[in-house]
């Protein structure tokens, strides 16, 4: 008589979304791993825990085609469970429930130890700040806050992640620690939006003194700042940013849109003047520093001379880095309540010609750097290249550093000095010093 085997449970953890999400699935992942279970990051596993995102239409799409793949592979009997957490399963559960059974369960994105006790594992509470990181073993997400307290009328962030939630500095600066013993060299700090940090706890802007306490850090070389909000920005922020070398002359600070009739309906609280102003200090305060930002196009109301407007002043402000989305209508949000009237293709070429825009820019500026030297990064190696970062640039979505493998040796997670001898628009080519 045969008898059945013992099949061994393996959870695979799928991550969609941004690096908030990255972060999630990394703590999920520590407390699995403490309860003795055997986790992977999008390998093959039995068991699959999908990660999903809820913020725009395309994520939307994504996150709801892996969640059908996944239930149809548990029909053909390819997995035995599927579970989803995240921002889309917070947003639309009993829509989710609804239309795709097939899954277990759904969790929201509070309900870390209910998902937990699901997969057969215990919440640990001891567990501060561990987690099973998924990116390259140099650089590690570090989420200061979670939720946020703005009003902008096109965000659906506050219904999925709800309010601003400060983490101590006490609670932090042990996580640091941690990655770094881990041997991870640079920190790229997240949060909905940076310069909240500290209000609820400390009832002040507190991010400046959060970077005074990760700067002593050993074995952290770089401090990256990602999604700033204009409005309130800390600007001690800034004197430390110029005199503390652990932090990148660099800031994420998405501004949407810049002409006054599309912001105030946005409520973002902010002007084109004030936006116009405060990028100057910015520059003023910290020479050479790298400001990324994100704008949307398409918004409900936007004129073309709108769009003119936000163009010209792309052209003028010459951002380092710069990514443009398309307006997506999002319910329950404020400007639900108005008319998606920008027809599709219109939307498509506003974006099409800000990133023509950007391009050309980045172009220019990369130009420049031709000839000068670099402390750089080197994340991995890809095919003929090994591919690093400057201090102005974030994984992912900035330009690279790539080295040429046949001529020049270097290592993994460590930093070199790299003088640049070509350059496209969004590429630097380099060679080791």
């Amino acid at each position: 008589m045969r008898t059945k085997s013992l099949k061994k449970n393996k959870i695979n953890v799928i991550t969609l979304g941004c690096s908030k999400n990255t972060y999630d699935s990394e703590v999920l992942m520590g407390q699995l791993k403490a309860s003795g279970k055997d986790v992977v990051h999008e390998q093959e596993g039995n068991i699959v825990v999908i990660n999903t995102c809820g913020f725009i239409d395309n994520a939307k799409a994504e996150s709801v085609n892996t969640i059908l793949e996944y239930a149809d592979k548990k029909e053909k009997g390819l997995v035995d469970k599927v579970f989803v957490t995240g921002c889309l399963s917070e947003r639309y559960r009993p829509d989710l429930e609804k239309e795709i059974p097939n899954v277990d369960q759904y969790f929201g994105t509070t309900e870390l130890p209910l998902l937990l006790k699901a997969l057969g594992a215990d919440y640990k509470h001891e567990l501060l700040g561990e987690r099973l990181t998924t990116t390259p073993k140099n650089y590690a997400y570090l989420k200061i806050a979670e939720g946020c307290d703005r009003p902008c009328s096109f965000c659906a962030i506050p219904i999925m992640r709800g309010k601003h939630v400060s983490q101590s500095i006490e609670k932090l600066v042990k996580e640091a620690e941690g990655l770094a013993k881990n041997g991870v060299k640079e920190l790229i700090l997240i949060a909905q939006d940076l310069t909240y940090y500290g209000l609820d706890l400390y009832k002040k802007r507190n991010l400046a003194e959060l970077l005074e306490n990760l700067v002593k850090v050993e074995g952290i070389e770089w401090i990256r700042l990602h999604y700033a909000f204009p409005t309130g920005f800390p600007m001690d922020v800034l004197d430390l940013m110029k005199r503390e070398p652990k932090i990148c002359n660099y800031i994420d600070i998405p501004l949407q849109h810049i002409s006054d009739n599309i912001l105030k309906s946005m409520r973002r609280g902010t002007t084109k003047e004030k936006t116009t102003k405060l990028l100057k200090d910015f520059r003023e305060a910290v020479p050479g520093m790298t400001i990324r930002t994100t704008l949307i196009v398409g918004y409900p109301g936007e004129t073309q001379e709108d769009f003119e407007t936000m163009r010209d002043w792309v052209q003028e402000m010459k951002f380092e880095r710069l990514g443009c989305f398309t307006y997506s209508h999002e319910e329950n949000t404020h400007a639900y309540l108005l008319e998606d009237d920008v027809p599709e293709e219109v939307k498509q070429a506003r974006a099409a010609e800000i990133m023509d825009l950007q391009s050309q820019i980045s172009w220019d500026l990369n130009q420049e750097k031709i000839g000068q030297t670099f402390k750089c990064i080197i994340d991995r190696k890809e095919g003929q290249y090994f591919i690093g970062r400057t201090e102005f640039d974030s994984p992912d979505v900035d330009n690279e550093v790539l080295i040429d493998a046949a001529n020049f040796y270097v290592k993994t997670g460590e930093f070199v000095n790299v003088k640049i001898v070509d350059a496209t628009e969004f590429d630097l080519y380099g060679e080791p010093v």
